[in-house]
């Protein structure tokens, strides 16, 4: 009998709401609900067709939620008259539901379509990040809308916020958004459920966003955990207490540690397991001088030279860099291969004729 073979797929956020839509004067469209779950029927679409060709398989969904917590927070933002703002940690786990719903109801109706009755089962997932993260220091993630300057240092005054400038618009007018840390996720509170409901033989979908950011507590001398909002923990010894922050973690890196976490754990139990990583992205796969007269598609890296090229600076921060950084961490940490694809182009991607496939060796 052959290993088990574990396929984990990261979704953009773009994979359940449509990107770069436009009307016909240029303005940008925010795609409703209906445009949505139009998309995601899409995306589920090109899953079941890949379920349907390795019928055996494991099946894990990751997303990230980049428009849709932007949304959230705007709305939050339009209310603040009326209803109290609602903290980041509580608007990724808004949309871990939101989303999680959408994908798990498509994917198995789709299934169904195809003779596989698999349940797909939506996870409100915490992650797990350092207290002493650097990125505390130095919050670099813009989310939410966009203000002047006056705005924005208001909301710094008033809120606590970080703002920093973002961009200057085509009058050369400032455009400024708050900035929240992204520290590198470390654990996986909810991998008890993710294993279970593999073994039960159904499709999780956990880490959206990259996780619901948390930090684990350490009791006072007086053995009282604190956690959020004045709450004190104390019946018990050793308690994992856990506690919101207000950062966004990368759904690839994340993703990448649920990879490694499995395998590690697979290994402690003396079990045979396999997971590949794929990330799908809006690109058939990476590039060298993206966009460039001299572009090149890079079809087959090794680590070391995912690595090389990595450092050299060849993937920008916020595009593919994040993708392949994730990747690397996920083959260090003992996967074998990693894809980087379009949802449409897996199976070529597969035998090496569309995206990108990175091995250990």
């Amino acid at each position: 009998m052959g290993k088990r073979q574990i396929r984990i797929f990261a979704f953009g956020g773009n994979e359940v709401a449509p990107a770069g839509l436009v009307d016909e004067n240029g303005k940008a469209i925010i795609p409703d609900i209906a445009m949505q779950w139009k998309r995601t029927k899409e995306t589920c679409e090109y899953i079941s067709n890949i379920v349907t060709s390795f019928p055996e398989d494991d099946y894990i969904l990751t997303h990230g939620n980049g428009p849709q917590v932007g949304n959230v927070l705007l709305r939050s933002e339009y209310s603040r008259p009326i209803l109290p703002p609602l903290p980041l940690d509580v608007c990724g786990a808004d949309t871990q539901g939101s989303m999680g719903y959408m994908l798990a109801q498509i994917l198995a109706n789709q299934l169904k379509t195809k003779g596989i009755n698999k349940q797909v089962v939506s996870i409100v997932t915490q992650v797990v990040v350092g207290k002493d993260d650097p990125g505390f220091q130095n919050p670099t993630k813009f989310i939410g809308p966009s203000y002047t300057k006056g705005q924005a240092m208001e909301r710094a005054q008033i809120d606590g916020w970080v703002v920093k400038l973002y961009k200057k618009d085509e009058m050369g007018n400032e455009i400024w958004r708050k900035v929240v840390p992204s520290p590198v996720p470390l654990d996986i509170v909810e991998i008890d459920l993710v294993e279970a409901a593999l073994e039960k033989g159904m499709v999780p979908i956990t880490v959206g966003g990259g996780g619901i950011p948390v930090v684990l507590e350490e009791p006072d001398k007086n053995g009282v955990y604190h956690s959020n909002y004045g709450f004190t923990f104390e019946d018990g010894k050793d308690l994992k207490v856990y506690r919101g922050v207000e950062a966004v973690i990368d759904k690839d890196l994340a993703s990448a540690l649920l990879g490694t976490m499995l395998l590690k754990r697979a290994k402690e139990k003396g079990e045979g397991v396999d997971v590949t990583l794929t990330i799908f992205t809006g690109e058939d796969g990476a590039k060298l001088h993206y966009q460039k007269p001299d572009q090149v598609n890079l079809r087959h890296l090794t680590l070391e030279e995912a690595k090389k090229y990595y450092s050299e600076g060849h993937f920008p921060a916020g595009s593919m860099g994040p993708k392949i950084l994730a990747i690397i961490k996920f083959l260090e940490g003992g996967g074998k291969k990693a894809y980087i694809s379009l949802t449409s182009k897996y199976l070529e991607t597969l035998e090496g004729k569309a995206g990108t496939t990175i091995v250990r060796e």
